[in-house]
Order: C-alpha cells, then structure tokens, then sequence
C-alpha cells in the first residue's frame, strides 16, 4: 500500500511538472521573437494587423485579470466567509441544512449558465442602471465572477472552522467574551490556514474563468476600466485559438499568454502559502 500511495503521489506531481515543461517549450519562443518588455508591457494586441503590423502587446489582458479577479475577492471573500460563519457557528441545524444545499447547488450550476444568466440580466441591468452604450464591461465580469467564487470559498472555510478544537471556544467563553466575540477572536484564526486555502481556490476559480467572462466583458482588448468592454487572459486563449494558424506567432503568443497565467497562478500560491507560515512563525 506504501508503494500505491507513493505512485499515486508521483502521478499528480508528473502532472504538474508534464504541464509546466509543455507550457515554457510552447510559450517561450514566441516571447523570444516579440521581446519580453514588448510582450508584457505593450498595450495594444492586434495579430492579424497587416497595416502597421501585428502587435502582441498583452499588458491590458494582464490589468484586466488582475483587476477582475482582485474585484470579484474584494466582494467575494467576505460574502462567503460570513456565510461559512454562519453555517458553522451560528445557524440552527435545519437553516443550515437548506443554506448549504443552495451553496452545493450554486457550485453544480455551469459556467455557461452563469454567463447566460449575466447576459440576460446582469448586463443589461447595468446598461440601463449607468446609461451605457453596452453593458458588457468589467464590472459585469467582477460580479459573476463573485459569485462563482463563492461556493469554493463557503464549503472550504466551513470545514476549517469546524475542525477547531472545541477546547478553544470553551475556554474563550469560560473567560467571558461572547459567542461572537468567540468567533472572530478565536475560532477564526485559529482556522487561519484552511481560509487561506479557501482563498487561493477561489483565486484560482476567478483567474481561471474564460466561458462565463466573455459572455459579460465584452472580449474587446482595452485597457481595463470598471465600465469598459475588457478581455481577460483567459478569455484572449478561448476566442482566439480556434482560428489561429497551427505554427504561426499568433498560436505561440497564445501559448505565451497560458505560461503567464500559469506563473501568475504559482506566483500567489507561494506568497499566499509563504505568508501563511510567517503568520504560524510569529
């Protein structure tokens, strides 16, 4: 059984290792041929320009994701760890029961159902609400986003709460704070570390996303504004693939920009995890 765990061990390592190998042969060459500063920081993407030469600039892609995805936590995150409080620590056995059926639910839904109901209501909700000439913008993206993150970000941190000894709460309310008080001055730090990770999950998620988000951000790339038609780096593989041809430096630049989400991905993993045992040191 020792031997099978440890194969099982390798098999998800060699996968991780099997990606990242695949991403840099394919990535790197088209970032030798544009020059990594014009690559990362040119603004304009335009590969298919024959007038004044193609462009592959991907700084308003980057912008994009990063502000999406630090949006869509900004709400997210305390949506769902107030909900995951709820559930765990403060609602009587049968609400939470029918709360946490709703949240596995919401986390069964598509992301193509998310992106039609965004396209049905969100966007033109928000057209009318801000008089714009098209509602697909990244405000749009941030929302949906949002609430995509949230099952992640319940079910998770709803574990690590309740894995706290009961010996702490215990002990918190026999030197006479309040339930509540017991809650977020006890309970949830100690469960500091299974939060973190429903974090990075929900990072991932939001990063990640590409079906729902070019439903609802308009997949045009421009520099990112709250009410402007935007294009993620998820979204910039997903609509351009298809039809880029096989060898040519727009499929490459493609496969560029799946090396620069991955690294971006490991990058907050490592500071996040990097943080978290600082935290544990001090």
């Amino acid at each position: 059984m020792h031997l099978v765990f440890l194969l099982c061990g390798i098999v998800a390592v060699g996968f991780v290792l099997c990606i990242s190998v695949y991403l840099i042969i394919s990535g790197v060459p088209a970032i030798r041929e544009i020059g990594l500063t014009e690559f990362l920081f040119g603004k304009v993407w335009a590969p298919t320009n024959s007038t004044t030469g193609a462009r592959f600039g991907i700084l308003p892609f980057i912008l994009t994701s990063v502000y999406g995805t630090a949006g869509a936590v900004v709400i997210g995150v305390p949506v769902g760890l107030m909900t995951a409080i709820f559930l765990a620590k403060v609602a009587n056995p049968r609400l939470a029961a029918v709360v946490h059926t709703a949240v596995e639910l919401l986390a069964g839904i598509p992301s193509v159902v998310y992106g039609l109901v965004g396209m049905i209501v969100l966007v033109p909700g928000i057209q009318r609400l801000f008089g714009l000439s098209s509602g697909a913008c990244l405000l749009a993206a941030i929302v949906v986003l949002a609430i995509m993150i949230l099952p992640s970000i319940i079910n998770v941190s709803e574990t690590a709460l309740k894995a706290v000894p009961r010996e702490y709460e215990e002990a918190s309310l026999a030197l006479g704070a309040t339930h509540i008080e017991t809650v977020f001055r006890v309970t949830v730090p100690a469960a500091r570390s299974g939060i973190a990770t429903a974090i990075v999950l929900g990072v991932g998620r939001a990063i990640g996303e590409a079906m729902a988000i070019i439903m609802v951000a308009g997949n045009v790339p421009n520099m990112p504004g709250l009410f402007t038609s935007v294009r993620f780096l998820t979204t910039a593989i997903a609509s351009e693939m298809s039809y880029a041809a096989v060898g040519s430096l727009q499929r490459q630049a493609l496969f560029s920009i799946g090396l620069v989400l991955f690294l971006f991905i490991m990058l907050i993993n490592v500071l996040l995890n990097v943080f978290i045992k600082h935290k544990k040191e001090g």
